[in-house]
């Protein structure tokens, strides 16, 4: 019997997009394989004759209609939108995309630490109002090179920013559920419960936790007092791990000096909203993982779980109700 593959990875943005090229690719690799290319709007109807489905999202409503379906897959690295429990009690796998978000996050997270660190950011609030502010970046600046970094939710993304970290001469203290054993030279692991240890001893921390249940509202009112003094939070994460009043009273009380923030709790956010003005936070627009090698990377992932699929061999980056939102990731 012919396997049906239906994809829907439409987006606005075209290394977001599945290309011709890339349907091709997969097409020339599995020519026994029926792929089928659906916009958004056709999906619920497409979906019914689909053994295997790939996109960004899924919606609960597929679901009741009668159903052929036993494999999704989403090339994102979260999954805390989609139906995890549904799928699950279907009897239908669901599998993440992990790898290759690590590379352009990284670029991310040390271009906004080289901002803070080096005064950028301050710089371009300063170079229409100031007549010279050389003296106010003298008294801000600090150097990354000897200090603390801790990456919270230290997974497969974190570890390749420790790597860039650790060659501008960073001490990485990685906090997961389940810390690997220490390697000479590599992370220093810290196991959660332990973490205001370890954001004591920081002048920077990296958010890279998943939105789940353990999660929410992780950085609290404690955890920022715990934070090192003039620490620098960045959050690459989800933004429900994140209390945002209790870090701008951090911020209005110099506990921290300033944060960036890729994730908010409205996206956008209201033009009013006082995350958008506080002169010590720097907003991106969830633009972390932008990389114009991201579809290239994701469609190589789901052909290899497509071989593995085919060949009835357990798949790469299994979700189930009870692993749903990794920290590890």
């Amino acid at each position: 019997m012919t396997t049906t593959v239906l994809v829907s990875l439409n987006s606005p943005y075209s290394f977001w997009q599945l290309s011709g090229r890339h349907a091709e690719q997969l097409r020339s690799a599995f020519p026994g394989v029926r792929f089928r290319l659906a916009e958004e709007h056709d999906v619920p109807v497409e979906i019914r004759a689909a053994d295997v489905y790939l996109g960004w999202a899924f919606d609960t409503e597929w679901l009741k209609a009668p159903t052929q379906l036993r494999w999704t897959a989403t090339p994102s690295a979260g999954v805390d939108h989609w139906p995890v429990a549904a799928l699950d009690a279907a009897g239908i796998t669901l599998t993440r995309g992990y790898g290759y978000h690590g590379q352009p996050m990284t670029e991310h997270a040390i271009g906004l630490l080289l901002g803070f660190s080096r005064g950028l950011f301050e710089s371009s609030r300063l170079q229409a109002r100031s007549v010279w502010w050389k003296d106010d970046l003298a008294a801000s600046f600090f150097d990354l090179y000897g200090q603390s970094l801790t990456i919270v939710g230290c997974g497969s993304v974190g570890i390749r920013l420790a790597e860039v970290a650790q060659a501008l001469g960073m001490h990485v203290i990685g906090v997961r559920r389940e810390p690997p054993p220490p390697e000479p030279g590599g992370i220093e692991w810290v196991p959660a419960h332990r973490a205001h240890e370890a954001l004591a001893r920081s002048r920077a921390i990296v958010n890279l936790l998943p939105a789940t249940d353990g999660t929410r509202g992780f950085f609290d009112e404690t955890t920022f007092k715990a934070c090192g003094p003039g620490a620098v939070f960045i959050n690459l994460g989800r933004a429900s791990t994140v209390d945002h009043d209790a870090l701008l009273d951090a911020l209005d009380h110099d506990r921290l000096a300033g944060a960036a923030l890729d994730v908010q709790p409205h996206k956008p956010p209201e033009l009013d909203d006082p995350l958008r003005h506080h002169p010590r936070i720097v907003l991106t627009p969830k633009s972390a993982v932008f990389s114009h090698a991201y579809m290239d990377q994701a469609v190589a992932f789901f052909h290899d779980n497509l071989r593995l699929f085919l060949s009835n061999q357990p798949l790469n980056g299994a979700v189930t109700p009870t692993n749903g939102g990794p920290c590890d990731h």
